[in-house]
């Protein structure tokens, strides 16, 4: 079901880690972001929009995690676009002649019979630089940045006063670093310092996973996931419920201790370095 955010901005929450498909309507169809998860949401997705006589003009995908390159054959052919990093990702993992095997490691197995496979990851980068997304809609102003994933994009619909947030300013999950970056600190930091600067254009805030926020809401995670940061940085104490005893997800913890651990595992090797 689709449930409205603004004007002509929809959300199709998943069972899977509330994970948010975001429709945008456009003048000759509708602009489909993240649209994961199972077969069997995504052609129900497909089936509402023909319902409402739509059709899919324009996909994009936030970052290249398997979740948010997804795609179902009832959406058509429509061009799906990502930032140059994260097609180039794409492109590297589906060059491997086991890359469904290395997809399938991580799927979560009570959902893993019901992934689509098949179209995972055709994504068309891009070029560097680009500010929106090129179709005949209202205008998406592409937010790229290096947090959780290499060529992130959050993508800022400007008439509609929308934040499509990617993974990263949920209320269920803390941030989660791409800890094979040279600074995972500093581009989670940098990404938030970003949000934080267009946050005066924003009445609501869609995160991959997780509740709509609205403007205050927006403001409040900013804080909350620099907290949690700054505590991943200097070791401090951390007061956050999302990795706490009563973290909306069991597993949110065993993260958090896992981060720490690699940050610390990242601190010891640079120090070991002559």
């Amino acid at each position: 079901m689709l449930n409205q955010v603004a004007d002509g901005v929809f959300v199709h929450e998943s069972e899977f880690i509330k994970s948010n498909a975001v429709v945008v309507e456009g003048r000759d169809g509708v602009l489909l972001v993240d649209p994961g998860i199972t077969s069997h949401e995504m052609a129900d997705l497909a089936n509402d929009l023909r319902e409402s006589g739509q059709r899919v003009a324009a996909g994009f995908s936030t970052h290249p995690d398997w979740d948010h390159v997804l795609w179902h054959a009832d959406f058509g052919d429509a061009p799906r676009y990502g930032t140059t990093r994260c097609a180039a990702a794409m492109r590297e993992l589906l060059s491997n002649a086991d890359w469904e095997a290395q997809v399938a490691e991580g799927l979560p197995p009570e959902y893993a019979d019901d992934i689509p496979m098949d179209l995972l990851g055709l994504i068309t980068g891009l070029p560097a630089g680009t500010a929106r997304i090129p179709w005949d809609g209202p205008e998406v102003r592409i937010l790229e940045h290096q947090a959780h994933a290499p060529g992130h994009a959050a993508l800022l619909i400007e008439e509609r006063r929308v934040l499509v947030a990617g993974d990263m300013l949920s209320d269920i999950l803390m941030p989660f670093l791409d800890l094979e970056a040279a600074d995972p600190i500093g581009d989670y930091l940098a990404a938030l310092l970003l949000f934080e600067r267009v946050a005066d254009q924003i009445d609501a805030v869609i995160p991959g996973h997780g509740s709509v926020g609205r403007a205050q809401e927006l403001r409040t995670r900013i804080e909350m996931d620099r907290a949690y940061v700054d505590a991943l940085r200097n070791g401090g104490a951390l007061d956050d419920a999302r990795v706490g005893p009563s973290a909306p997800l069991d597993w949110l913890p065993d993260v958090h201790r896992w981060q720490l651990q690699r940050l610390a595992e990242r601190d010891e090797q640079s120090e070991a370095r002559p």
